[in-house]
């Protein structure tokens, strides 16, 4: 970076820190200035305005409100994307009984792995397996540039929940369908947009030909391994999602999770043993993205099916 442009990124980075301590009003901060500054600069000056604000020693110390923080967040994620995601969940936990209506950390962390690897997605068809509120699939879609891509779960209102959210971010909606319609290259809508599906999967009755009919080419799954019950069920339709695909490429598989009880994450890489799936950690990306706890151990596993 050449001295000029050396002190316009710190007066920049300044202003931004200035106006996120005092808590300024978002419409303050120069974000005109970023945004012409991210056409010369790559993600570095993104991860560098996190440093100065919401990583901040202070904000560390004394957070400020999280909806500030997710207000800014949002603003700051739209100015490299064009765009933002925006959702609708439960503030609680465990909410009529499931616990897909709220976005969790590994959730995030796999947005973020996608948006560091679009390449993995783009003019491919993803099918995610228990997409909750949606937030992956949504990032995905935005920015990773699917040629289709079906969020699916088992829960009625976890997929209300997941319909209105893939709507309020301006994604048309396809019939709901076992599958999604049977024609790859046919797009009826915007081009640039993918062929978006919600499916109804129950992982303990799904059958053989309903997966076979998905064809996917990436398979996602993000924090899915919360009890040894739903890690069999899981390891079930990855091996039949394996066994259907007769001449077909195998698809990439990619499953993150957070360690929280490590018997269940052995439970799972043994089972896919027994199934007969290979598997390997996937590197940590650099992209920080989102407000979760960092320090919560999280992985990618990248399954060869």
């Amino acid at each position: 970076m050449a001295p000029e442009e050396s002190v316009e990124a710190s007066r920049l980075l300044q202003s931004f820190e200035r106006r996120f301590l005092a808590a300024r009003a978002l419409r303050s901060f120069p974000w005109q200035s970023l945004e012409e500054k991210l056409r010369d600069s790559g993600p570095e000056l993104l991860l560098d305005i996190l440093q100065k604000t919401v990583k901040h020693p202070l904000c560390v110390k004394h957070p400020p409100s999280v909806k500030y923080t997710r207000c800014f967040l949002s603003e700051l994620i739209r100015k490299p994307s064009g765009d933002s995601v925006t959702l609708s969940e439960s503030s609680a936990i465990i909410s009529h009984g499931t616990t897909g209506l709220v976005t969790w950390n590994a959730a995030l962390y796999l947005a973020e792995w996608a948006i560091e690897n679009p390449a993995a997605f783009t003019h491919r068809t993803v099918l995610e397996l228990g997409s909750g509120a949606g937030l992956t699939g949504l990032a995905i879609c935005k920015m990773c540039h699917p040629r289709a891509y079906v969020f699916s779960d088992c829960h009625g209102l976890v997929l209300e929940q997941l319909r209105g959210n893939i709507l309020l971010n301006g994604l048309l909606l396809e019939s709901d369908a076992t599958a999604p319609a049977q024609h790859p290259g046919h797009n009826t809508h915007n081009t640039e947009s993918p062929r978006v599906t919600v499916a109804q999967l129950d992982w303990d009755i799904v059958t053989a030909p309903q997966l076979a009919a998905f064809q996917p080419d990436v398979i996602i799954a993000a924090d899915v391994l919360y009890c040894p019950e739903t890690v069999l069920s899981l390891v079930r339709v990855l091996q039949t999602l394996s066994a259907c695909q007769k001449d077909r490429q195998a698809p990439d598989a990619y499953i993150a999770f957070t360690i929280r009880n490590p018997e269940t994450c052995r439970l799972f890489t043994t089972e896919l043993g027994k199934a007969g799936i290979s598997w390997e950690a996937v590197p940590r990306h650099n992209q920080k993205l989102f407000p979760y706890e960092e320090h919560s151990e999280m992985e990618i596993l990248k399954l060869m099916l």
